[in-house]
């Protein structure tokens, strides 16, 4: 029996098209390959536990050694347990890190214990690290947090830094430091020195009087012009040396918000000497700029940043020693 072509049913694909048909296994595909990304996202991950993601009804804490679990990083004798509360923790410290002093570079316990014995000024200064902290964020004070605990200990050894202020962990120490640390603001000053001696001519000649914005520091000779005191702009005489108070604004590292910097025209008198001493905090570089042999002794001090303070802690040293405090 001959059948015609025409009565039997057409393919689905040849009724659909093949672009049809292509469009349909694309979706079946793609279905396919999500339905395999939520089972694998679902299943858990052996020994890792999501410690951020707790609900709010949960009331498990992480315990380790002693009871506590000084970070997110903890020893495999590590275990979960019941308690009655949670207790605040965003500390990134690995327990390891605690034992050893180190895990400055993260974020810290913003409840951590400070040492009863420190000092007024070391507790106002780590009260007003918790404002900050409170304000913008925790990250990347780690190395202040530590430096105010170890400030009491600081003093009671031998040590090539002691600041007697503030002292920051793992700030390097060398008598100079190279060019290249602050490369632009060396330029800078000494682009300007030619006006800048003029104007401490000009102020000088006025005569060496606390009428005329100059401080006595010694029966010597020993004397200051100040432009900048304890981060506070001294207004008259910023005024009287204006050229040299726009190139200090000008420097990328001149530390101008706050009482740890200053700058100024110092004067050694004839005879007079200077004792050694410590610096009130390692943050920063004191840049001498200097005239020429002849005439007085004097230079332009002017306080920088130390190159391995990081631009989070400048912001946060800023608030803390804020001169308005």
């Amino acid at each position: 029996m001959h059948w015609s072509m025409n009565t039997l049913p057409m393919p689905l694909y040849v009724e659909l098209g093949v672009h049809s048909l292509s469009g349909l296994l694309w979706t079946v595909v793609l279905l396919f390959l999500w339905h395999c990304y939520r089972m694998g996202s679902d299943l858990p991950i052996p020994g890792h536990t999501h410690a951020g993601k707790l609900k709010s009804g949960s009331r498990r804490s992480m315990m380790s050694r002693g009871g506590s679990c000084a970070g997110t990083k903890c020893s495999a004798r590590s275990k979960l347990s019941r308690s009655d509360q949670i207790t605040p923790f965003i500390s990134m410290e690995s327990e390891e890190d605690e034992d050893q002093g180190q895990g400055y570079l993260t974020p810290v316990l913003s409840h951590a214990l400070f040492p009863a014995q420190a000092s007024a000024e070391a507790k106002k200064l780590y009260a007003a690290l918790q404002e900050y902290a409170k304000r913008y964020s925790w990250v990347g004070m780690g190395r202040i947090h530590k430096g105010l605990r170890e400030q009491v200990r600081l003093n009671d050894h031998s040590a090539i830094q002691k600041p007697h202020l503030f002292f920051l962990p793992d700030v390097p120490s060398v008598p100079f430091f190279p060019r290249d640390a602050h490369r632009h603001d060396i330029e800078v000053l000494e682009a300007n020195y030619a006006v800048i001696l003029a104007e401490f001519k000009t102020v000088y000649q006025r005569g060496i009087d606390p009428k005329s914005g100059w401080t006595c520091l010694g029966p010597k000779g020993q004397a200051v012009f100040s432009l900048y005191n304890a981060g506070v702009c001294v207004a008259g005489n910023c005024r009287s040396c204006p050229c040299t108070y726009r190139t200090l604004l000008s420097l990328r590292t001149f530390i101008s918000s706050n009482s740890l910097g200053s700058a100024g025209f110092w004067l050694l008198g004839p005879g007079a000497t200077l004792g050694s001493s410590y610096g009130p905090t390692n943050t920063r570089l004191r840049c001498h700029l200097g005239p020429p042999d002849a005439g007085p002794r004097v230079i332009l001090s002017v306080d920088l940043w130390h190159p391995n303070v990081a631009a989070a802690e400048r912001q946060a040293l800023d608030f803390m020693f804020s001169p308005d405090l």
